[in-house]
């Protein structure tokens, strides 16, 4: 199963392919605490004669690596984003001016993510530079919705990003989330569809039409935001599958950089969508 991040579908990329030992390597697969014979498939990087080895040497992935990694790329948006919420005001003489710097942020952290998805090994600069833009932008839209619309909102999305995430990894941990081929097909239909909807939105606001499909404000714009959040719920799960069976199949420990570059952006995702619903929410009232 692919991830519905792109980041990591390698990890799995060759389940459909898989070599005579594939029932073998499940089983040392769940005897190290991963994916049992009814999990997800083979291991991508070693040979059933190796994994074992490769899982107790220090080359292969933990769970320590996975965290650092995702906390100092974390650590980076957080750090930019409080820097450029401090040194690029939205105010009347400096609204042009940090707009502008956001937005070529944005597009700089677009191109970087892109280059990495791309990329067959992990770079942790394109990483951490990634982390730096996506920084940026966050914080002078953070500090714009916070003056121009609710002060006091950027905390209750953060609290609520990390409410979604936390609840997320429980579901995860006592398999209320059941992460298969199935769930795993029903998050990419139904991303997709939520992606044409917010593309055929920008459309029709670019050529006239206001508020769009009213995605913007409204009791509309609060259940498109909740679906969202429940959506970067779902990749978060799957995320997590992932990181599980990395971890288990004893992936190199260079792979804990895209386990925190996929973690990063769908924390982002959560925290845009959760940030949309309280801004709707308060303005509203």
């Amino acid at each position: 199963m692919r991830s519905s991040n792109p980041i990591f579908s390698r990890w799995n990329a060759t389940k459909d392919t898989a070599p005579a030992g594939a029932h073998q390597r499940e089983t040392v697969g769940a005897a190290l605490g991963g994916p049992s014979a009814g999990g997800y498939g083979t291991n991508p990087y070693a040979s059933p004669a190796d994994i074992g080895t490769r899982s107790a040497g220090s080359t292969a992935v933990t769970m320590d690596d996975v965290v650092v990694r995702t906390a100092m790329t974390l650590g980076t948006v957080a750090l930019t984003a409080v820097l450029s919420w401090l040194l690029l005001p939205v105010d009347e003489a400096n609204v042009s001016r940090s707009y502008g710097i956001a937005l070529g942020a944005a597009l700089v952290a677009f191109v970087l993510s892109l280059v990495q998805a791309f990329r067959r090994a992990p770079s942790p600069a394109l990483i951490l530079g990634y982390a730096a833009f996506e920084g940026v932008f966050l914080g002078v839209l953070s500090s714009t919705v916070s003056t121009y619309i609710s002060p006091g909102v950027i905390v209750q999305a953060v609290l609520g990003t990390f409410a979604v995430a936390a609840g997320t990894l429980i579901a995860y941990r006592m398999r209320w989330i059941r992460v298969d081929q199935r769930f795993a097909g029903f998050v990419a239909a139904a991303t997709t569809g939520f992606l044409l909807l917010l593309i055929i939105d920008a459309l029709f606001s670019a050529f006239g039409a206001g508020e769009g499909l009213g995605f913007h404000s409204g009791g509309l714009g609060i259940v498109f935001g909740l679906i969202g959040i429940v959506l970067g719920a779902a990749f978060l799960a799957l995320d997590f599958k992932q990181v599980e069976d990395a971890i288990a199949y004893g992936a190199p420990r260079e792979e804990a950089w895209m386990a925190a570059f996929g973690l990063t952006m769908t924390l982002v995702w959560i925290y845009l969508e959760v940030l949309r619903v309280l801004s709707i929410f308060n303005s509203d009232n």
